[in-house]
C-alpha cells in the first residue's frame, strides 16, 4: 500500500483549502534535479478544491541551477459514467461561467473547427474566457519557430488566434462549447440554479472499452457460469455482504445488499455502505427488473402534510420537477434511492443549497446566495404543508415508484402516465445500440 493510501485509510490526508489552517503544510521530499543532476527538493500538497475534488500540487526547486517545475495532478476518483456538456454561448456574460476541466476531457468549438484533445492539458478550474485565453497562449507559444520554418502555416495559425481573441474580447457571434469527459469529473456552471439552464445540455453516457483503456481502467470480464445456491429465493431471505472501499476516505468497508419486494410495484436491490473509519454512509437503489417498454410520469398534488411520509423509489434515470418553483433535477443527480417524499425534498435542499460549491469562494455573489436561500425556504414550506405544489417524477425506464396510500384503489391526488420514449431518451439509456432479436442473422 502506498504512503498516500495509508494516510487515506487513517483519514484526513486531503485537506480543504483554508487560509487559517496552520496544519496544511506541504511535505518536502529530496529529489534529483533532471537539469543539473544535483539534489533539489519537491514540495507536495494534498488538498481539495470545491467541485474539483482532490488534487496533488507538486513544486520542485533546485538550489544549484535554480531550475524549477510546478505541476498539478488530479487525485479524484473516476465516476461511473462519462459526461458530455454542450453549452450555447449566447452573451458575453456566458464567458464568465466557471468551468472545471479534467486532464481527460476534450474541448471543442464546432463553429471554428477547433478541438483540444484529451490529455494534452493539465486539469484546470477556470472560466470559459480562461479556456480561450489558455488556448491562445498555447498557440502563440510556438509561433516564432513556425514563422522561421513555415511562414504559411504560421500565418494561418495567426488568423485562427485572432478569431479566438475576437470571440473572447469582442463577442460578436454566438458559438457552441462542448466538453466531453469520459472520467465524469468535468463541470460547467449553471448560473440559474436551481432552475434549469436552457442553454446547457448535460448527457451522461457509458464509457467504451477505448475510453476505459485511455483512463487506465481494467474492466473485469463477466462470468457466465452460474454458481449453485445463488438463486432468487436465497437473495430474498438474506442480506449479502461484500468488501469495497469507502467513497469518501477510500478505507476498507462493507456493503450490504438486499433484494426487496415493493408492494404493487416490483423487486428492487437496496445497497448500503457504512464506513467505520470516517463515519460516511451511503445508500443506493437499483431496479431488480428490466427496463420497461414505456416510460412513466408520476404527478402528485400535495394536499396534506401526511403526504411527506409516502414511500418513494427514485431510480438513477428519474428526473424530478416542481413546476411551481420552476425547478428540475435531471437524472443521475442524486442516484437511485428508496426514501420518503420528505427525504427526497431534504436531499434536493441539501444538494442545491448546503452542498452548492458556488456558495463560497470567488464564485460567491450576494444575489446568488439570496436566490438559493429563498429556494431553501420554499422547500421548507412544502415539507411543512404550507405550500400547494405538484411533484413530478419522470422516469423513461419506468423503474420509479411513489406510494399510493389508497391502494388497491386509485389515488385521487396522483396521476400515472405511460409514454413512449423518444429516440434521444433511448440513446441516453443506450437502448438504441441493444439488439435482442435477430442478432445471429447475417
Amino acid at each position: 500500500m502506498s504512503v498516500i493510501e495509508e494516510e487515506r485509510v487513517r483519514g484526513g490526508v486531503f485537506k480543504d483549502i483554508n487560509a487559517e489552517d496552520e496544519d496544511g503544510q506541504p511535505t518536502v521530499i529530496e529529489s534529483l534535479c533532471m537539469n543539473c543532476y544535483e539534489n533539489g527538493s519537491t514540495r507536495l500538497l494534498l488538498t481539495k478544491i470545491p467541485f474539483f475534488k482532490e488534487i496533488i500540487i507538486s513544486s520542485f526547486t533546485c538550489p544549484h541551477c535554480n531550475w524549477s517545475n510546478t505541476e498539478t495532478q488530479s487525485a479524484g476518483r473516476i465516476q461511473e459514467q462519462g459526461v458530455l456538456y454542450t453549452l450555447q454561448v449566447k452573451t458575453k456574460e456566458d464567458l464568465n461561467r466557471e468551468v472545471v476541466k479534467s486532464d481527460s476531457a476534450s474541448t471543442r468549438i464546432p463553429e471554428l473547427d477547433f478541438e483540444i484533445p484529451a490529455f494534452t492539458q493539465k486539469g484546470s478550474l477556470s472560466t470559459i474566457e480562461g479556456l480561450l485565453d489558455r488556448a491562445v497562449v498555447g498557440l502563440e507559444q510556438e509561433q516564432p519557430a513556425r514563422k522561421a520554418t513555415d511562414p504559411a502555416v504560421a500565418e494561418k495559425i495567426e488568423e485562427f488566434i485572432q478569431r479566438l481573441k475576437k470571440l473572447k474580447d469582442d463577442f460578436q457571434e454566438e458559438f457552441t462549447l462542448i466538453i466531453d469527459d469520459p472520467s465524469g469529473n468535468s463541470f460547467i456552471e449553471n448560473p440559474f440554479a436551481p432552475q434549469k439552464d436552457k442553454s446547457l445540455s448535460v448527457t451522461h453516457y457509458k464509457r467504451t472499452p477505448q475510453h476505459n483503456a485511455a483512463l487506465g481502467i481494467e474492466v473485469e470480464e463477466e462470468q457466465d457460469d452460474e454458481e449453485p445456491g445463488n438463486d432468487l429465493d436465497t437473495m430474498r431471505n438474506e442480506v449479502l455482504v461484500f468488501n469495497t472501499n469507502c467513497p469518501e476516505c477510500n478505507a476498507p468497508a462493507n456493503t450490504n445488499m438486499k433484494l426487496v419486494q415493493i408492494p404493487h410495484f416490483k423487486e428492487v436491490i437496496i445497497m448500503a455502505t457504512n464506513c467505520d473509519s470516517c463515519g460516511h454512509r451511503t445508500n443506493e437503489v437499483k431496479s431488480g427488473g428490466t427496463t420497461e417498454d414505456q416510460g412513466t410520469r408520476i404527478t402528485l398534488h400535495l394536499t396534506d402534510p401526511s403526504d411527506m411520509s409516502r414511500d418513494l423509489l427514485r431510480s438513477e434515470t428519474c428526473s424530478v420537477l416542481i413546476p411551481e418553483l420552476e425547478f428540475e433535477m435531471g437524472m443521475a443527480a442524486l442516484g437511485g434511492k428508496f426514501t420518503t417524499l420528505e427525504g427526497l425534498l431534504r436531499d434536493i435542499k441539501e444538494l442545491v443549497v448546503s452542498k452548492n460549491p458556488f456558495m463560497c469562494g470567488d464564485s460567491f455573489t450576494a444575489d446568488r446566495a439570496e436566490k438559493l436561500q429563498l429556494f431553501g425556504q420554499k422547500i421548507d414550506k412544502i415539507m411543512a404543508g404550507e405550500m400547494d405544489v405538484q411533484i413530478i417524477l419522470d422516469d423513461p425506464t419506468g423503474n420509479s415508484y411513489l406510494q399510493n396510500v389508497y391502494a388497491p384503489d386509485p389515488d385521487p391526488e396522483m396521476k400515472i402516465e405511460r409514454y413512449t420514449r423518444t429516440f434521444e431518451q433511448n440513446e441516453d439509456l443506450g437502448l438504441n445500440d441493444m439488439k435482442t432479436e435477430g442478432y445471429a442473422e447475417t
